[in-house]
């Protein structure tokens, strides 16, 4: 491979098509432009611009006995679709994904408008284009005289959706976010289908991880309405002046929400975290529903 190498590792794969059931061993490299697999019988390479898929952990039914820690590629070719599981170990893989996402974001030219809502308000933001980055769980776009960044520990909800955005109807992501303590909708659109079904993928990802981190975490109705207090006071407000409950008693609540990291002390006072407010932010809509 002459062109840069942004990842390079030893492991396994198995491709769809290469006529074994069990994977092989080989060294799997990774350029801005394509993937290469490369082992002592088989070899293939994938263009980065034929890649439509990638997911973290998923496994076709007929190989999970294989692999454990994995990233699966779907791709086109001329004879069709085709798929391509690689394994390592899994701080390997980690980066391997977040590598292979940033080789296909990073740099876009989007469309974006932020914010549309600003919680129950609808915003009349202009649409701009912008230049996407994604680093360290966080999606930035620049556009010279607005730029922004999206904390994916911070999004609470997205959606694939239609919209009109400079005059023109397109697929585009509808990111519900909450920055701090007002929840924001911004709408993200890039001219290529492919690219879009991975920005979705790669939301999608980080997403599941923080509702999986969530998923344990069980919450008495004194948490809940310390949580839901803490978000409609907003910042700089002392929860024990606005809990309608003895101080102590919210005191250890707090206390409570504190060590499972849901409300941390700020500058301004108590404020919910990521993980607090995707709480939060769940609690409400089914409230709304």
């Amino acid at each position: 491979m002459s062109e840069r190498v942004i990842a390079d590792f030893v492991g396994r794969f198995y491709l769809t098509d290469m006529g074994r059931s069990d994977p092989v061993r080989g060294r799997i490299m990774l350029s801005p432009k394509r993937l290469v697999l490369a082992g002592e019988d088989h070899k293939v390479t994938i263009p980065m611009a034929a890649m439509f898929d990638v997911a973290v952990g998923h496994v076709p039914p007929e190989m999970r006995e294989f692999f454990s820690d994995t990233v699966t590629v779907a791709y086109n070719t001329d004879d069709g679709r085709r798929m391509a599981v690689v394994e390592g170990d899994a701080d390997t893989i980690d980066k391997f994904a977040t590598v292979l996402f940033k080789a296909h974001l990073n740099g876009r030219e989007v469309t974006v408008q932020h914010p549309t809502r600003r919680g129950g308000r609808v915003v009349d933001s202009p649409a701009k284009q912008a230049r996407l980055s994604v680093d360290d769980g966080s999606l930035a776009f620049s556009s010279g005289d607005q730029s922004f960044t999206i904390d994916l520990q911070t999004v609470t909800n997205f959606e694939k959706e239609r919209r009109t955005l400079a005059g023109r109807d397109r697929p585009a992501l509808s990111v519900h976010h909450v920055p701090r303590t007002t929840a924001l909708v911004s709408v993200v659109a890039l001219p290529s289908e492919r690219v879009m079904n991975l920005l979705g993928r790669y939301l999608r990802l980080e997403y599941s991880d923080l509702v999986e981190a969530l998923s344990d975490v069980s919450l008495s109705d004194e948490e809940v309405q310390v949580l839901l207090a803490i978000y409609s006071a907003g910042e700089g407000v002392d929860p024990l002046d606005v809990v309608a409950a003895e101080p102590s008693q919210t005191t250890m609540v707090l206390n409570g929400l504190r060590e499972k990291e849901l409300v941390v002390d700020g500058d301004q006072g108590t404020e919910l975290t990521p993980k607090g407010r995707v709480v939060v932010n769940s609690r409400l809509e089914e409230v709304n529903s």
